[in-house]
């Protein structure tokens, strides 16, 4: 007998990469509740406008978007030598950032990263590089 295999489901954070310069990624699992699972499989989240926080050496996601409503804070999953790793860089002055959200297969996995916000004028110097990017690809075809 052979598994249903279940479409893989990713969501992005497009919003990160463009607010920060993002390095060092972190595959994390995620503590949550039954509903929370169904709404996820079923592409009713968003990761925009949520962030990590570090409270008593936990990780915690905030203001993740499920259907119309903010879920609950959700505690992330990591080994302590982790969490300790990115309590250092944090104090250093770096963000923890949610990028991406995998759930296909069995577990549903949040992807993290460190970043260091950007000013405006890196923004621009990024929405500039895209225009010109996309105008080259437009003359190739």
């Amino acid at each position: 007998m052979k598994k249903k295999k279940t479409p893989s489901t990713t969501t992005l954070n497009r919003r990160a990469s463009f607010d920060y310069f993002l390095s060092d990624d972190l595959t994390v699992g995620m503590s949550l509740t039954g509903p929370e699972v169904r709404k996820i499989r079923d592409h009713h989240v968003q990761l925009k406008g949520s962030f990590i926080t570090i409270k008593n050496h936990e990780l915690w996601l905030n203001n993740l978007t499920l259907g119309s409503e903010v879920a609950r804070n959700i505690r992330l999953l990591a080994t302590k030598k982790q969490i300790s790793d990115l309590e250092k860089r944090k104090e250093s002055g770096m963000t923890i950032v949610p990028t991406k959200l995998l759930a296909g297969g069995r577990h549903i996995k949040l992807v993290i990263a460190l970043g260091k916000g950007k000013k405006s004028y890196d923004k621009r110097h990024t929405i500039k590089k895209k225009d010109l990017d996309r105008e080259a690809a437009r003359r190739l075809t």
